[in-house]
């Protein structure tokens, strides 16, 4: 090598290397949840529970009522006003507690967010196989927590 040379990588190069780590980002997390059915709970959990400490968070910053609406049969739930709603996976078996004055029907319900952060509160249990989780939200706090289970 001489010293003038300079070596590197042209910008060409390095975009096509970016656009197979992407690709490859994309698709492993496909596999892996293929091979663990266990995930997909877990997954369901996770989101559920993000979208319940989001209603929380709405409502306390726009200082009104805000609700997290549920539907077991159909597995969609919706976090906040004006917002489409969210489908969990199928193979998911859903369970819903709340205030008798959130159920809306059999299988629809919701939780309520206050201004203050307090909510009506409730428990959404999620099960496939041997896998289950519980998204609890503590009416007096608001508070929203995961418990993740194996049985």
């Amino acid at each position: 090598m001489r010293l003038g040379d300079q070596r590197g990588f042209t910008l060409l190069e390095l975009l096509v290397v970016l656009a197979i780590v992407g690709v490859v980002l994309v698709l492993v997390p496909g596999f892996l949840l293929r091979g663990q059915p266990g995930l997909d709970v877990e997954v369901a959990a996770r989101a559920i529970a993000a979208a319940l400490r989001e209603t929380r968070a709405e409502a306390m910053q726009h200082n009104r009522e805000q609700l997290f609406a549920l539907d077991v049969e159909e597995r969609l739930f919706r976090a906040g006003a004006g917002r489409a709603p969210v489908q969990i996976d199928r193979a998911i078996e859903v369970t819903f507690r709340s205030a008798r004055q959130e159920l809306l029907s059999e299988t629809i319900g919701q939780i309520r967010f206050f201004a203050d952060g307090s909510s009506t509160g409730g428990r959404i249990g999620l099960s496939r196989d041997d896998r289950h989780a519980v998204v609890a939200v503590d009416w007096l706090t608001g508070l929203v927590a995961v418990d993740h289970a194996l049985e």
